[in-house]
């Protein structure tokens, strides 16, 4: 199975010029956990997600209405094809520890695979089982 075939294709996305509060309203009204952020050539430059937010803006106690997409997202993403098997997202996703997999074609976002969308095929239990159980692995305390 391809990531294409599994994949969420109806991505909402945001620039980098957006505002936090902007973003975290996206993502409340989509029930989703994060948002890739994209240029205007729909290039992924990040993503942003709801634990961006806490750790990067509540956390350090920053006004979300003095802040724009940019200064809080994810970068270095790892991104996978749609024509990559499953398999091989999975592999990527536990090796990367990510839980969400931005999809690329011909330099644009054109999906997203998550976790559990890995999980609810049934060919794939085993790899989206081993992927989480590796990106659930406990990282070490910063204090």
């Amino acid at each position: 199975m391809k990531l294409r075939e599994i994949m969420t294709k109806d991505v909402s996305a945001v620039s980098p010029q957006d505002s936090i509060i902007e973003a975290a309203k996206i993502m409340q009204k989509r029930n989703v956990g994060c948002i890739p952020v994209c240029d205007n050539n729909k290039q992924v430059k990040g993503i942003l997600t709801d634990r961006d937010i806490v750790i990067r803006v509540v956390a350090e106690a920053r006004d979300p209405k003095q802040l724009d997409v940019n200064a809080v997202m994810s970068t270095g993403l790892t991104l996978g094809r749609p024509d990559m098997d499953a398999e091989e997202g999975a592999k990527i996703m536990a090796e990367h520890q990510i839980r969400r997999l931005p999809i690329v074609e011909n330099n644009k976002l054109s999906g997203i695979v998550s976790i559990g969308d890995l999980a609810t095929n049934n060919i794939f239990v085993d790899e989206a089982g081993q992927a989480l159980q590796d990106i659930s692995q406990p990282s070490r305390p910063l204090m």
